[in-house]
């Protein structure tokens, strides 16, 4: 492990507000542990700004799905403009490139999705619902066939001042508690994941540096939070096996109870006709392969496949 003084980390990171906060709140997180190990730190933010942030005209799914958010930030790293890379985990494809690590992932937010505008139940007949998500529009088609769905686009205000649009929005709880926002005059309600299956990583944030880069690794290493990172690497373990960016509605959940490892996997068509998932109880241990066999076992013994043709 290299003896480390002081170091000035460069953050390459998207330029949205939910973005920032999320960069920031990694500079403090490495502020206290470099304080607490007597490493000096300085830090500071290398906006790059992504096709897909620019092009709001066009859904995610048609632009190459989660991965259009992160190869323009992971390349800020590649070509040494920065020294790490700070995600939302959920935007992270399952496949890291050869030269970049996962270096750490810092305690997990709130995974679970909110609908803001109206209760599900409180729904009319045919209510629209807005959404760039096909995990979100796929689920809520499954228990809601009635509905109408429409994309949505933008930074997290954006979605929220288009929210009255509509009858309902979807979006990450953890986006609204991570910017403090106030929903206290509108009608929400959390989903479950009973109800609602996450999308493989929501709530956490993924930092990557480059594999070489010993002295960063040893600082990430710093915040790195281990129920979170077995819980994660869980889920992108599933979302792997179905093949690294899958397009499809699929989502997945881990949670850490003591020794043991809850994991659930989700697969749906696109109108949520068909939805598929499976739920095991296994050691933390089995974690990753766990993840692995349930994405094989929606894939190969209870049709999901045949999804992927479609």
């Amino acid at each position: 492990m290299p003896a480390l003084d002081s170091v000035h980390i460069r953050a390459a990171t998207r330029g949205s507000a939910l973005a920032l906060w999320q960069t920031d709140h990694v500079s403090e997180l490495l502020a206290r542990a470099a304080s607490s190990a007597g490493i000096s730190l300085t830090f500071e933010r290398v906006v790059v700004e992504t096709v897909a942030d620019a092009r709001l005209d066009i859904p995610i799914w048609e632009m190459g799905g989660k991965g259009v958010f992160v190869k323009e930030i992971q390349a800020a790293v590649l070509d040494g403009r920065a020294d790490i890379a700070v995600h939302s985990g959920k935007d992270l494809p399952a496949r890291t490139p050869d030269e970049l690590v996962l270096a750490a992932v810092p305690e997990r937010a709130d995974p679970r999705d909110i609908l803001i505008g109206s209760t599900l139940a409180g729904l009319r007949h045919g209510a629209t619902v807005a959404s760039g998500s096909v995990r979100r529009r796929a689920q809520l088609a499954a228990l809601r066939p009635d509905l109408v769905f429409e994309g949505l686009r933008g930074n997290i205000a954006k979605r929220l001042e288009k929210s009255f649009d509509f009858d309902a929005i979807v979006m990450a709880v953890a986006a609204i508690e991570r910017l403090g926002l106030d929903l206290s005059d509108r009608v929400v309600e959390i989903l479950e994941p009973e109800v609602m299956l996450p999308q493989v990583a929501q709530g956490a944030l993924a930092i990557e540096c480059s594999v070489s880069d010993d002295a960063i690794r040893t600082l990430l290493a710093m915040i790195e939070h281990a129920p979170s990172r077995i819980a994660v690497d869980a889920e992108r373990a599933f979302l792997d096996e179905l093949g690294g960016d899958c397009n499809l509605p699929a989502g997945a959940f881990a949670t850490i109870d003591e020794n043991t490892i809850i994991i659930e996997g989700l697969l749906a068509s696109f109108d949520g006709q068909t939805v598929i998932r499976d739920r095991r109880v296994v050691d933390i241990s089995d974690g990753a392969t766990t993840g692995r066999s349930i994405a094989r076992y929606l894939l190969d013994d209870l049709g999901g496949s045949a999804l992927l043709d479609r």
